[in-house]
């Protein structure tokens, strides 16, 4: 057998592909899950951090540091694996989701904090001037100019969330790569992870290349 028939192999890759085409799409739901809840959960312990009482706002610098430095596999485990002990069981897309997103959380919450704090001063004091109140100061002044530096480094960071959504076949739930490695076992050839391996780039590589033009595009606009 040579080398296209072990790794590539036309009628296996055929067969396999509707069980990938089902971890795609558990892939997919899980990355959205993620993204969504961990974007909003990010942007509340930013504003928590910046603009809390002291013991909120050092509660969330701990969040965001401790999440940060943990693996996301490590997080991963605790929820699924030790939260059963204290009689808390999730099925493994909630736990992978849960674990995923807070982690994600705390990445998205540095970016808004550093957007945020990049907006000038004097917007603030315009805004307090003015009489507005603090969420309408941040819904229709700050968050809206701070969008534009966030942008490119969440979204190089949903990259990575997405990416990190093949953990989750650790603790057997039905993604990509979980479907991909029951299909090599199925018919006893890696051709399926060659198959999973292409639709992770077919999905990821856009998604890289969006990353590049937006910070090209935050470089040019900044430098006007």
């Amino acid at each position: 057998m040579d080398v296209i028939d072990i790794f590539f192999n036309l009628s296996v890759l055929e067969r396999s592909f509707p069980i990938l085409l089902r971890g795609l799409g558990a892939t997919l739901m899980l990355g959205i899950t993620a993204i969504v809840l961990g974007s909003i959960g990010g942007v509340f312990v930013s504003l928590a951090r910046l603009y809390g009482p002291r013991p909120v706002a050092l509660i969330a610098v701990i969040y965001t540091d401790l999440l940060r430095a943990l693996p996301m596999l490590v997080v991963l485990i605790l929820i699924y694996y030790a939260l059963p002990f204290v009689g808390i069981t999730m099925s493994s897309f909630t736990a992978a989701a849960l674990a995923l997103s807070i982690v994600f959380a705390a990445y998205t919450a540095e970016v808004v904090r550093a957007g945020i704090e990049a907006v000038p001063r004097g917007q603030f004091e315009a805004a307090q001037a003015l009489g507005l109140p603090f969420w309408l100061t941040m819904r229709k002044i700050i968050l809206p100019q701070a969008l534009r530096l966030v942008i490119p480094p969440h979204a190089s960071n949903c990259v990575s969330v997405m990416k990190d959504t093949s953990l989750a076949s650790v603790v057997a739930m039905g993604d990509l790569l979980k479907q991909a490695t029951d299909a090599q076992a199925l018919f006893a050839n890696p051709s399926p992870l060659i198959g999973a391996a292409m639709i992770y780039a077919a999905i990821l590589w856009p998604m890289v290349r969006m990353t590049g033009w937006l910070e090209r595009w935050q470089a040019r606009h900044l430098t006007r």
